[in-house]
């Protein structure tokens, strides 16, 4: 059985946080905390808010143990981009985007 937490609408985009996906990939839940609890950027404290409320959720649904508990499923999704301006030089507008995503984690029981 298997618990499923999301984010929506994240201010990173996918591209920043996938790298600090990839090294808690296949983990276990308890684990993947300890090791994003050494980083300091802003994605590994989004992502520790992720995974404490993945072990929530399956903590709602009367799973066992949240030490059997391992990520499965981890993925980020680009979200809906704000398309905005700041000034230039000679009174010009330059465009540039904000990019966002939506991080979807999947916990599931390992025996033992």
């Amino acid at each position: 059985m298997t618990v499923k937490a999301y984010y929506k609408n994240l201010d990173i985009s996918a591209k920043k946080i996938r790298p600090l996906m990839n090294l808690i990939r296949g983990s276990r839940a308890v684990d993947a905390l300890d090791t994003l609890s050494v980083y300091s950027s802003p994605g590994s404290r989004v992502l520790i808010k992720l995974i404490k409320s993945a072990l929530a959720n399956a903590e709602d649904q009367n799973f066992s143990s949240n030490d059997n508990l391992k990520i499965s499923m981890i993925m980020a999704d680009e979200g809906p981009i704000m398309k905005r301006y700041r000034a230039k030089a000679r009174g010009r507008a330059g465009a540039f985007n904000r990019p966002s995503s939506h991080l979807t984690l999947e916990l599931d029981e390992v025996g033992g």
